[in-house]
């Protein structure tokens, strides 16, 4: 049976996920971790849980998304894995990190990319892979037929959608992505966004402001 566990790191209030099974392997997406105390919370609750991390997963590589992979990466000893069109949108992150107030970021370079062509899996657990650019070109989100979870990183929020005024963002990409892909998924799936609480594919098509079916976009 897949479980998640969520954590919410740096100023930003990220929700880095944890997803594992019966097997114990483990995926780590988005390590939003910075601070030393961060670090050692996500490491603890791995070792409590006697989990074995074999993978590192960005949804897309906004700062507030990468802040950990280095860590993480050195840590378990585990590629990092992106989607080939956020290949610029990570490497400029350490360009504009100090000004963030994150002068210790250190970069890292992806080991694979990955794309919705594939599944992704590890221990007993398959995942569909969805593109939902908009917020970020290379946005992907990952989803768990059987459990109907879905880690949809800054996409689609309880209420709201991802900004697309950042480079790389376009609005009307990510309103049609939404609806395209997200809004195919059953309306019990639950989506544990990149920030805030989780929320359900159901709610939001019936009361999202942006892309529920009373908006006026």
């Amino acid at each position: 049976m897949l479980q998640l566990k969520v954590f919410t790191f740096n100023p930003f209030q990220e929700n880095t996920y944890i997803l594992f099974d019966e097997t114990k392997e483990a995926v780590i997406f988005d390590p939003g971790c910075y601070e030393k105390e961060e670090n050692e919370e996500l490491v603890a609750f791995i070792n409590l849980e006697g989990l074995k991390v074999t993978h590192l997963i960005n949804t897309h590589c906004h700062i507030d998304h990468v802040l950990g992979n280095s860590f993480v990466k050195n840590k378990f000893k585990v590629p990092l894995l992106i989607h080939q069109k956020e290949i610029p949108v990570l490497e400029s992150v350490k360009v504009y990190a100090p000004n963030y107030g994150f002068p210790g970021y250190q970069e890292t370079e992806p080991d694979r990319y990955i794309d919705e062509k594939e599944k992704f899996k590890f221990g007993n657990t398959e995942l569909d892979i969805l593109f939902v650019p908009g917020h970020a070109p290379g946005h992907l989100v990952f989803y768990h037929k059987d459990s109907k979870i879905c880690i949809a990183g800054d996409t689609l929020f309880q209420g709201s959608i991802g900004r697309t005024d950042l480079p790389g963002g376009d609005h009307q990409t990510l309103l049609r992505a939404i609806k395209s892909e997200l809004f195919s998924l059953p309306d019990d799936t639950v989506v544990y966004p990149g920030h805030g609480p989780e929320t359900t594919i159901g709610i939001e098509k019936q009361h999202n402001p942006f892309v529920g079916k009373n908006s006026s976009y």
